[in-house]
Parts: structure tokens; sequence; C-alpha cells
């Protein structure tokens, strides 16, 4: 009896340890590559790491739009638009967009302005972050001084992971 209890528990912990991993890589199997114009905030961390922290144009997102039932940390879905180089938002809701390319983030604000419009503040869970090992991390503090883009692949529930970072060419001449 008390091997099958044992038995059991091992194998909920090692499901368990199973669907994180799933749930955190499938973006990278079943989305859609988008590119996002990104800068580093802070390259290194003594406990997490080498790594680039990374602050996105629709972190912060000002908008006539007014959601008035919004709350602190409460799931957002931001809808998404090709453009030449990079994508950028179209939208933001409480409700997943019918259609198109959007991201799932978490409300951190909401902040009135001038003229009737609203600021928001979003995080995006698991793609602001970029480790990298200590050489690469230094590397890349120095490629990304003038901005760059932040390759992503995003789900269809608005999941994304970050695949790659790289250097905005066209800014580094500029």
């Amino acid at each position: 009896m008390k091997f099958w209890l044992l038995l059991a528990v091992i194998v909920v912990q090692v499901a368990v340890l199973i669907g994180e991993y799933l749930g955190a890589v499938y973006p990278l199997w079943t989305g859609q590559e988008v590119k996002l114009k990104t800068v580093p905030v802070d390259p290194r961390s003594l406990f997490r790491g080498n790594y680039a922290r990374l602050r996105y144009d629709i972190a912060r997102i000002e908008t006539e739009q007014d959601l008035p039932i919004a709350r602190r940390d409460e799931v957002v879905y931001v809808a998404l638009e090709a453009g030449e180089k990079s994508w950028h938002h179209m939208g933001i809701s409480l409700q997943p967009p019918d259609s198109g390319v959007f991201l799932r983030g978490r409300l951190q604000g909401k902040y009135p302005q001038a003229k009737g419009k609203f600021e928001y503040r979003i995080a995006y869970h698991n793609i602001e972050a970029y480790f990298a090992p200590r050489e690469k991390a230094v590397a890349l503090e120095q490629d990304l001084l003038h901005g760059g883009l932040a390759v992503l692949m995003v789900a269809s529930n608005g999941k994304a992971t970050l695949k790659a970072v790289i250097p905005d060419e066209s800014q580094r001449n500029e």
C-alpha cells in the first residue's frame, strides 16, 4: 500500500513538472513569430544570473480607450498589428480578441492623462528578461545600446515566449 502511495506521489510530481515545462515552451512550437522594439534596462543580477531586462513600447500604452473596471494585476489582452520592422499595439481589452495576434499581460496601473486619454502599464510574463551566459550578456548590453528587437513566439491564447533578442542595426548609424 505504501509503495503505491509513494509511486502516486512521484507520478503527480513528475506530471506537474512536465506540465510546467510544456506550458513554458508550447508557444515556441505553436506560436506566431512577432518582433517588438525593446531596450535593455539592467544586464546582470547576482541572484538571477546574467540577463538583460527588457522594456517594451507596449508596456506603456496611451489610448483614449477606458477600461473602467480594470484593477491592478487583472489580465488584459493587447492586440498587435505588424508594422514594417516590428509589431505595435492596436488596442487593449479585458477579453481576448476574436481574431488576430495578441499578447496576454497583467495590468500594473491605469493613469489618467490629458485630453481624455489613459496610460496603461502592463507586465508580460516570460518576455521581460533574456538570460544568457556572462560573455553573451555583456556583449548583448553593448549591442543593444541603441535598442533592439525582441523575437517572440506568441500562441493563439496570447501567451508568449522570448525566442531571441537582436540588435536594431538601423538605429546604430543614426
